[in-house]
């Protein structure tokens, strides 16, 4: 990953707006940019398109949606910045919480209306820490849906998207302005392509071992099931720049993947009553808190398995969830008529197992508070037929990044900005602040589409006024 001087360099072609990454946040600000009157290209290094969108859940937070007032939902900025940062403990950096919270509602109203991408609200449960229904997604309610409906609104746009083409230089002035992008194809040819402005949409690093080990060793040599292009491509380049970087401690992770099937299990189930023991049968933390800091949590325990226990109510309110259906289809859930079957079939300790469903029942009963904060006050008993799920800690993806500003932009280290480099979805900084427990359901989405616009937009009027910055 180089940074290289433009002087005397001859690009083989040349294009007002390129956007290094293919996932929501490319195609996102791809999208804005065409918008607004910019020609654009996006440089994918995979044969199709995907990205962490594709293996996400397709959820995407938003305040203010004409989705939500039709539902009579009235969610707020003030509300939702109020809600990321009681989960962030108040260290999500100001600028750029307030920045996608208000680009959020505009921002799935302009998918839906301008874009005709379907996402409806996620509707029957509210995830850690939301204290409105603002989730956003494909009625499928998957990512690969997402991502393959703006690929298709990318096509409509006429976009072209350069696939197997693997951005590696960067083609740079005295003044830090970016001239063009050297890339790499599968075969080892390679071209240079110039522009006026780039939009960095590359995701994380969480696919790379070193740099994981660096910033957060106590989850390296977990078991990764993010996307493998997350290589830090975005971050390695910004080191070299001087750009101004931040939370690069932080990272998602999810403490429900079916293991060893690695397919996630939706963290709803613990939100409306199931919970999770160890192979002891033990509980060990309060599982309202969140998916991501139960990472850590469950790799902490013996052999780093956990299981999910729930009943047959919250089953079925899993199987709307796509992931979930493949689980159950791939034989991960398993079912049981006793508490007596369930131990049999989990091999977990009986008597522990049973206490531990008898303590939690009587909490709900009673809404008691549990030894580790969780309040079981309106969750309903679990009863027989009982399930299970055998669940293990696995990295997602990161959380830190380029800091940018209002518009996207990238700043420089000690003050000012890149003039026409921008920065969205993993490459930037999110609004987790930088501890894993601070990542907010949904957050990556929201800094990827969010991000992704305002950059397009703001990468078109660079162009216009290329003295800008």
């Amino acid at each position: 990953m180089a940074i290289l001087s433009a002087d005397g360099i001859t690009f083989e072609s040349e294009v007002p707006v390129i956007v290094i990454g293919g996932g929501a946040s490319g195609m996102a600000a791809a999208l804005a940019a065409k918008d607004a009157g910019a020609e654009v290209i996006i440089l994918e290094r995979d044969a199709i398109p995907s990205g962490s969108t594709a293996l996400s859940s397709g959820m995407i937070p938003a305040c203010g949606t004409k989705i939500q007032h039709e539902k009579g939902i009235n969610d707020t900025v003030e509300i939702m910045i109020n809600d990321i940062q009681s989960k962030a403990g108040g260290l999500a950096e100001p600028t750029i919480l307030d920045t996608v919270c208000r680009a959020s509602g505009p921002m799935i109203d302009w998918l839906v209306e301008t874009h005709d991408i379907e996402l409806t609200l996620v509707e029957g449960f509210l995830f850690s820490k939301h204290s409105e229904l603002r989730m956003h997604a494909p009625p499928s309610r998957t990512g690969q849906d997402l991502i393959s409906d703006l690929t298709r609104a990318a096509e409509n746009a006429d976009i072209f998207v350069m696939t197997n083409a693997r951005a590696v230089d960067l083609y740079v002035d005295e003044d830090k302005r970016i001239h063009g992008v050297g890339i790499e194809r599968p075969d080892g040819t390679g071209e240079k392509i110039g522009c006026n402005a780039l939009i960095l949409a590359c995701n994380g690093f969480a696919g790379n071992p070193e740099m994981v080990k660096k910033y957060f060793p106590e989850i390296s040599g977990a078991d990764f099931i993010g996307h493998p292009g997350n290589q830090g491509e975005a971050v390695l380049w910004g080191e070299k720049l001087g750009a101004e970087m931040r939370d690069l401690e932080g990272y998602q992770g999810h403490g429900s993947i079916a293991h060893p099937q690695a397919i996630l299990i939706s963290w709803s189930l613990q939100m409306e009553g199931g919970f999770q023991v160890n192979t002891e049968g033990h509980r060990f933390s309060a599982e309202t808190d969140g998916y991501s800091e139960a990472t850590v949590r469950v790799l902490a325990q013996p052999g780093r398995i956990a299981w999910n226990i729930y009943d047959e109510r919250l089953h079925k309110m899993a199987l709307d969830l796509h992931d979930y259906k493949l689980a159950h289809e791939s034989g991960a859930i398993l079912t049981a008529n006793s508490i007596e079957d369930l131990a049999e079939l989990t091999k977990l300790p009986l008597d522990a197992l049973r206490k531990t469903i008898k303590d939690t029942n009587r909490m709900k009963e009673n809404g008691e508070t549990d030894e580790f904060g969780r309040d079981f006050t309106g969750q309903g008993k679990l009863a027989p037929p009982y399930y299970a799920v055998k669940v293990s800690g696995y990295l997602s993806m990161t959380q830190g990044g380029l800091v940018v500003n209002e518009d996207a932009q990238v700043k420089r280290q000690g003050g000012g900005l890149f003039p026409n480099l921008y920065a969205g979805g993993g490459a930037a900084c999110g609004v987790s602040g930088p501890n894993v427990w601070g990542y907010f359901s949904g957050a990556g989405l929201l800094c990827a589409l969010s991000l992704g616009r305002l950059a397009g937009m703001a990468a078109a009027t660079t162009i216009s006024s290329p003295d800008q910055g």
